[in-house]
């Protein structure tokens, strides 16, 4: 019987295992070429993958919120209309789990094999399972899977989640779970919160535990907004933020816009909005300015050759997503305009691929747009750097003439540039938004689209 192993593919340069979330067809369907088979999700975005192959759909290697290696064989399809599943078809797909240690969990053997530092945490003999990253605190902190099972999870389905493996390592030494924890006169490998934390005489901040009232309506974080939350909370705490802000005369933008933006509309079939020109003097500056497009690596900075600006963009769950513009200083303004048109119409629409969110060098994020004069943006790592652009509004202005100063109507708006003090000082990251400003108010009124 001829059979296709459809294997999980990669999806984004560091992107190196996806969440099962839903299977499009059951065992016995038939599959078309390029038909959407699965449904997975990693830690950048939610994504349908097509079927690499026709025919029908003879075993399925991962349920449903399993968590899958780039590789892993995920599913068997049978070219010749058999609908029967093969013998040891799962043992040629990825090798057997169950000859392992007697002391390890009992496998699952449809499951295949992972990297061995997690095997032990992969699912309990109950069918409980954990998240990449609880498995990985487990193994660090030396967590038997016995002991782990007992935990109390406050997750979906009563699963372990981060704040519930990190609540009982603080408590563990007070209170042990199970009669297998390990031997406390033995030397105590590096912890998570350890290596984490920041030396010296700080203190842990702990969360509140906060109480609903009654009448308080309690909402589930989704998964988007839960790993939003995370990103946000490693920024703050690995980089020093500090924030310049610049206000920016763009009364000949907006005046140029207003003449040009009917015929691009008719010519191009696209709409003609600021945030090209916005991109466009901030990949200017960028060159100008090129320890602004770096990141930090330990006590390396790396440096990058390209210029991928990112523009974060709202998803009609409320949820933000930051969809990148590859090498912005090679484009000119209208292919500046098609880029940020395609990349907002396919985030609201959810139809953002995963090579759409990665590799970006710099972060654009439009306060504007929900009518803020200006925001304290929050740094995009592992980037060093971020542009919040407020709303343009008309404001009464000093207008300097030869024949003296005048009182006048000007278009005007503020940039707010936050930054990583680690590696950019007050005055890169002030010349920085300042150039940006001045490219802004340079902008030749002449200029063809």
């Amino acid at each position: 019987m001829a059979q296709i192993e459809i294997r999980l593919p990669k999806m984004g340069e560091s992107v190196t295992e996806a969440t099962i979330t839903n299977w499009l067809k059951q065992v016995g369907d038939t599959v078309a070429m390029d038909e959407p088979l699965v449904e997975v999700a990693t830690d950048k975005v939610d994504n349908e993958l097509p079927s690499e192959a026709a025919g029908t759909l003879i075993q399925i290697l991962f349920e449903k919120d399993q968590v899958a290696q780039v590789g892993d064989v995920i599913a068997i399809l049978s070219t010749d209309g058999s609908a029967s599943a093969p013998e040891n078809s799962v043992e040629d797909a990825a090798p057997s789990m169950t000859a392992q240690n007697s002391e390890g969990p009992t496998i699952n053997e449809q499951t295949p094999s992972l990297h061995k530092a997690e095997e032990s945490v992969i699912k309990s003999s109950e069918g409980r399972f954990y998240s990449p990253l609880v498995r990985n605190i487990a193994q660090k902190e030396n967590i038997s899977q016995e002991e782990l099972a007992q935990i109390n999870g406050t997750g979906q389905d009563g699963r372990v989640t981060k704040k519930d493996i990190l609540s009982y390592l603080d408590n563990r030494g007070n209170n042990p779970i199970g009669s297998t924890a390990p031997n406390t006169t033995q030397a105590k490998a590096p912890s998570v919160r350890d290596s984490a934390a920041p030396t010296g005489n700080t203190i842990a901040i702990k969360e509140p535990v906060v109480m609903a009232n009654s009448g308080d309506e309690i909402i589930e974080m989704d998964r988007m907004r839960k790993l939003i939350a995370e990103h946000m909370v490693m920024s703050v705490h690995v980089s020093p933020h500090v924030t310049s802000y610049v206000e920016a005369d763009v009364t000949t933008i907006v005046k140029w816009r207003e003449r040009n933006k009917n015929e691009f509309k008719k010519r191009e079939g696209e709409n003609l909005t600021f945030t090209p020109i916005f991109i466009e003097a901030v990949a200017k500056a960028i060159k100008d300015f090129p320890m602004i497009n770096v990141s930090v690596s330990g006590t390396n900075i790396i440096k990058r050759k390209d210029i991928n600006i990112g523009m974060a963009a709202a998803l009609p769950s409320g949820n933000l997503i930051v969809p990148v513009i590859k090498n912005a200083d090679r484009m000119n303004l209208v292919g500046l305009a098609k880029s940020v048109n395609e990349l907002a119409n396919n985030a609201r629409n959810n139809k953002l691929k995963p090579e759409d969110i990665q590799g970006g060098t710099y972060t654009v994020t439009n306060v504007g747009t929900f009518g803020n004069v200006m925001g304290t943006p929050i740094i995009n790592q592992p980037q060093v750097a971020i542009l919040a652009l407020g709303a343009i509004r008309k404001v009464p202005a000093v207008i300097e003439t030869p024949d003296g100063d005048l009182i006048g109507i000007r278009h005007k708006m503020f940039l707010s540039h936050s930054y990583d003090h680690r590696v950019v000082d007050g005055a890169l990251g002030g010349q920085f938004v300042r150039r940006v400003a001045d490219y802004l108010e340079q902008f030749d009124p002449e200029t063809l689209i």
